[in-house]
């Protein structure tokens, strides 16, 4: 069970426990500074803040009185039923204190890669490196009649080619969301529409209707209105984007950096069934 779910009824517990006298001195903020032993086993205020820093942002509403004593119960009782196990930890737990310190350590490195604040001139120049160029990404904006036959669409494209108004068409039968609207779909681009769909629209010049295509969602009769070229965004409105680009792309660097100066061994996944993953059972024995 996790320290955040164990350690509410502790706190619950102790605001009658609670002592009058609280130690206020510089030597309060050392985070070496003893707090409690438990048969000579040190507990600190670093291990206080440590736990501390792990916890759910709700506890942010516990008062500090009743915060300190709950986290510092807590590292007790957890301590004193650490040493009531006399033999070797179970092969479960020992693997499972293998891995959070992995997963401890690697995240401490990964902040030191990804941390120090970026310089706005290196965001403005990633920024530039980007969207120098004129832009060459079109959007299209088109509107569609939805129905769930081949038949039923071929029959629509004939009521079209005959001069029937392709809105009142849509908001008639049409079965998908966008019915009641004429069709209309709005402005889009690559990425954003299933791939048959996508290559039908881009194949109509405007004012096209095309011929039935099919869908995982039914028979699509399209017709496409206009189209544009796509301006470049705002810095302002891409710059945690490229933020986070410029952090990742870090974060990739380092990890090439690592693993070209590594000796690193695995296994070929083709020679090893991928189902014993899920055989947590093996723990056990």
């Amino acid at each position: 069970m996790s320290i955040c779910t164990k350690i509410l009824p502790i706190l619950a517990l102790s605001v009658s426990l609670l002592s009058g006298h609280t130690a206020r001195s510089e030597d309060a903020l050392n985070p070496g500074r003893i707090l409690a032993t438990v048969n000579g086993v040190e507990i600190t205020l670093g291990h206080m803040l440590a736990l501390r820093a792990g916890l759910p942002e709700q506890y942010s509403e516990v008062s500090p009185e009743v915060l300190f004593k709950g986290i510092l119960d807590q590292l007790v009782q957890q301590t004193l039923l650490m040493q009531s196990i006399k033999d070797k930890p179970s092969l479960r737990t020992t693997l499972l204190i293998e891995n959070e310190r992995r997963a401890i350590i690697a995240s401490e490195a990964i902040d030191k890669a990804m941390g120090p604040p970026l310089e706005e001139s290196a965001l403005k120049a990633a920024y530039d490196a980007k969207y120098s160029g004129p832009s060459t990404e079109t959007e299209y904006r088109a509107a569609h009649i939805l129905v769930e036959s081949e038949e039923e669409a071929k029959a629509l494209e004939l009521e079209l080619q005959d001069g029937a108004d392709f809105a009142d068409l849509a908001k008639k039968h049409s079965v998908g969301p966008s019915g009641p609207a004429g069709g209309a779909l709005g402005w889009f681009g690559a990425g954003v529409m299933v791939e048959p769909f996508f290559e039908a629209v881009v194949s109509l010049e405007p004012g096209q209707v095309s011929s039935p295509v099919q869908t995982q969602f039914g028979w699509h009769v399209i017709k496409l209105e206009e189209t544009r070229i796509k301006e470049h965004p705002a810095f302002k409105d891409v710059r945690d984007n490229l933020e986070n680009e410029l952090r990742q792309s870090s974060f990739d660097n380092l990890i090439k950096k690592l693993e070209s100066a590594a000796k690193i061994e695995r296994i070929n996944p083709e020679d090893f069934d991928p189902t014993i993953v899920n055989r947590t059972d093996l723990l056990e024995k």
